[in-house]
């Protein structure tokens, strides 16, 4: 019997002798059964075949995606095999694979076939194709999801370890929530986009399909990466998650913005999911998404439209007719639009992003449903645009004001169909995702996609212990403790949480005089002194250093001896700094002084 193929499972399997052709061959072979109708629009086993014979000796450290076989959506170059973006007058044969798919082969990982999608990338239903639209994999009757709706489905089915997808407005997320799958939409920017169809070219980004968020952040890492040919890559650094902080606050729909469309199974199924957020020790905090609604609302609008216009402007002029009814009703509205119009929506996006940014005060991520309602293929008969606009619900905002997000299964909804919840946070705190995410996975007990295995269990070190290689461990005892005030300014400069630890019964905790904010102080006193509760954060070099630049006395940063026999560099104050200050060493807390007023 083949193993599942997640990673871990592979790769175990692989280690017992297991050739990596006969699993290739069995996904090329799975992908011509009836249930996979329209998941692909070419297979690739030429290209499979060669990357098998590249791999060399098992090493999943030279190659960590080793023998993991992936689909890519049909709007990113494979080079050998046509792209269409779901347009057969489009198509065009690519010499090179796009620096994304590159990177993956390069990284060990074998390539499947083509996917289909929404054509040129327009749409969340996934079925909006001149090919036979992919089928969801848990029921016909339901869409797939979209916009990279064969490469949900292809994952979902068992049919790749992972795939790619793309993301302007959501389609690295719906169909994952379609297909009780993961979804990473990593920080724009971070995974160059060269060799990808754009749709909106300043939105767009490559992402992720998995089975689990290991697979899918190991994807996502192997991309990652500045690309100097790509003029929409950034030196971003996708920065490997820890364990979950002990405390984060995650802001959740309020009652005004709750919209599930009348689907009570998917009110239900959110409300599930949260306590597994509350049981994970996060804050739910209800906020007003009426900001981030009204920056959803712009992306098919002016400024927007006219985008996905312009990057297939040459197309349309030649091939007008080749366009999907519903894909040219969308973006052939451009041509009623004028320059002013684009600047407009420029101008209103600037406008409700400044009256977005108060949200994020006092929170670590939002919690929102991936998919408001599940709706039927029959439903687009009647009405091919509304079902679209509802699935953008909660997905159409993210990439217009920069932020990363995480799709991941959820409890089950009443009538036995999936459900999923997703994570947004703002740029660069993809590792924070990936580490909830993994917590909710696993607390939810569903099954890896429409294949009937149990999740694994998660790595047995994951993310514990110390800091990477070439990044500085930090000790915080007071404001800059998760979920307090201050933890905002060290994550921005790079911070993931490594372990929660009391320091060596060798310490006295005060109270400093003067505020707000309130200011604990570390004294070593060696005898006399109690164990204090912290927690240890990693930064990179250059964020230390600047952390360390805003430290005002009498605090200042010395070793702290730990519990665990380390000794960080941390928080401690000058003895001088003590004076009018109250000891609070008993309360064993900065935590426990705050809770207690």
């Amino acid at each position: 019997m083949s193993p599942p193929l997640n990673r871990s499972a592979l790769h175990a399997a692989y280690r017992d002798g297991l050739d990596p052709a006969r699993v290739a061959e069995g996904c090329l072979a799975g992908a011509e059964a009836p249930e996979a109708r329209g998941t692909f629009i070419a297979l690739a086993p030429e290209a499979a075949r060669a990357a098998v014979a590249a791999l060399g000796p098992f090493d999943p450290v030279a190659k960590p995606l080793w023998g993991l076989p992936f689909a890519v959506k049909d709007n990113i170059d494979l080079a050998g095999l046509p792209t269409t973006a779901a347009c057969p007058a489009f198509a065009s044969t690519p010499e090179r694979s796009a620096t994304a798919v590159a990177r993956l082969l390069a990284a060990g990982a074998v390539p499947v076939g083509k996917t289909n999608l929404d054509q040129f990338a327009t749409g969340l239903v996934g079925v909006r194709s001149p090919y036979p639209p992919p089928l969801n994999s848990f029921d016909p009757a339901i869409v797939p999801g979209g916009s990279s709706s064969g490469s949900a489905v292809a994952v979902a089915r068992g049919l790749a370890t992972f795939a790619l997808g793309t993301d302007t407005a959501g389609s690295g997320r719906v169909p994952a929530g379609l297909n009780n799958l993961v979804g990473l939409k990593p920080t724009l920017g971070a995974v160059p986009v060269r060799g990808v169809v754009p749709a909106c070219q300043t939105l767009d980004c490559v992402s992720v399909f998995a089975l689990t968020v290991e697979d899918a952040w190991a994807a996502a890492s192997a991309m990652a990466g500045y690309d100097a040919e790509d003029p929409w890559s950034k030196r971003v650094a996708l920065r490997a998650p820890g364990p979950v902080p002990p405390r984060l606050r995650a802001g959740v729909p309020d009652a005004r913005s709750r919209r599930f469309f009348g689907d009570g199974n998917a009110e239900r199924a959110f409300d599930r999911a949260l306590k597994l957020y509350t049981g994970l020790g996060i804050d739910l905090v209800e906020v007003d998404f009426a900001p981030l609604f009204a920056v959803a609302a712009l992306l098919y609008e002016g400024a927007w439209v006219a985008e996905r216009y312009a990057a297939i402007r040459p197309f349309i002029a030649a091939h007008r007719d080749a366009l999907h009814p519903t894909t040219a009703r969308i973006i052939l509205g451009a041509e009623s639009l004028s320059a002013a119009d684009a600047f407009a929506g420029i101008y209103r996006l600037a406008e409700l992003r400044r009256e977005a940014e108060p949200l994020w005060d006092g929170l670590d991520l939002l919690a929102v449903p991936t998919v408001p309602r599940a709706y039927r293929v029959a439903e687009l008969d009647a009405d091919p645009i509304g079902p679209n606009a509802a699935l953008g619900t909660y997905t159409n905002f993210v990439n217009l004001l920069d932020l990363c997000a995480l799709a991941v299964p959820g409890p089950f909804r009443d009538d036995g169909f999936p459900s999923g919840t997703t994570l947004v946070a703002p740029a660069g705190r993809d590792g924070l995702l990936a580490a909830v995410g993994a917590a909710l996975h696993r607390a939810a007990g569903v099954p890896m996609g429409a294949t009937g295995h149990p999740l694994p269990p998660g790595p047995a070190a994951a993310g514990a212990g110390g800091a990477p290689a070439g990044e500085v461990e930090l000790v915080v005892i007071g404001a800059h403790l998760s979920g307090m005030p201050l933890n905002r300014d060290l994550v921005a400069l790079g911070g993931t949480f490594r372990r929660a630890v009391d320091t060596r019964p060798e310490y006295r905790l005060h109270a400093l005089p003067g505020g707000p904010p309130a200011r604990p102080g570390l004294l070593r006193v060696g005898d006399g002194g109690g164990a204090v509760a912290a927690e240890v954060w990693s930064l990179p070099p250059d964020g230390f250093g600047r952390f360390v630049d805003t430290v005002p006395p009498p605090l200042c940063i010395g070793r702290v001896r730990l519990a665990d026999g380390t000794a960080p560099a941390g928080f401690l104050c000058e003895p001088a700094g003590l004076a009018g200050a109250r000891d609070i060493t008993h309360l064993g807390g900065w935590r426990a002084f705050v809770a207690g007023g």
